[in-house]
């Protein structure tokens, strides 16, 4: 998969991406990472890629012109999706990471200030996406959780891709909890049931603890996971 990420602030993005799982999918050929800066397909001298807005109001605004070229030197690949990081837009949760998994590049438009000229939605027509209903500085870090999220699905991107099945929310549960030694610590133990090596007691043991823990972290999880297994 490749993603191309439009960012006035291209040194985010590749220094989040040169460290840990993303840093040896992209050693792996799992996924590559392009930035591209707006502020060079500016026509301004001084490199300026915002201004004041129309009608007034506090702030500046990202221009049209530079976001709108620089998306068009994006070559496209056949399956591509563009996304736009707002938080006007529709939630990211597993589902949505699910479906961008299966596309072959994802396009990337990151903010800044107090937005986006409008032009720059109607002429791209991106996926509208939100990562929580708060506002950030920018949308480099929405973007790096997009990048982050969506890779842990890609074949070869972890050791074991027994690491992902158990991810919270996989099966509309959140994760049961994990233990590593030493087997008691300021006496609190591991539980006895991961310990006999009766796999079968395990699995039930950490199906029960999912269904308990996402009841009492996240009734609405729960309840939709009722209505799914009814």
């Amino acid at each position: 998969m490749r993603f191309d990420v439009l960012t006035l602030f291209p040194e985010m993005i590749e220094n989040a991406c040169s460290h840990s799982i993303i840093k040896r999918a992209v050693e792996a050929d799992v996924i590559s990472i392009n930035t591209i800066n707006p502020r060079d397909y500016t026509l301004d001298k001084h490199k300026k890629v915002d201004d004041t807005p129309y009608g007034g109001g506090a702030g500046m605004v990202l221009m049209a012109q530079p976001y709108v070229d620089a998306y068009e030197s994006v070559k496209k690949m056949k399956n591509s999706i563009t996304l736009l990081m707002t938080p006007q837009g529709e939630s990211f949760n597993n589902e949505m990471c699910r479906d961008l998994s299966k596309f072959e590049q994802i396009i990337i438009l990151c903010g800044h200030y107090e937005g986006y000229d409008e032009r720059i939605r109607e002429i791209i027509k991106p996926k509208e996406v939100s990562i929580g209903d708060f506002v950030l500085t920018g949308g480099e870090l929405p973007a790096l959780c997009i990048i982050d999220s969506v890779s842990r699905k890609l074949d070869g991107a972890l050791g074991k891709i027994e690491s992902m099945e158990y991810d919270s929310f996989e099966d509309g549960l959140l994760e049961y909890p994990q233990y590593t030694k030493p087997r008691e610590y300021r006496g609190l133990e591991v539980p006895e049931v991961l310990l006999n090596g009766n796999h079968a007691l395990i699995e039930e043991y950490r199906k029960s603890q999912q269904i308990e823990r996402t009841k009492l972290r996240r009734p609405d999880l729960y309840n939709k996971y009722l209505k799914s297994n009814k």
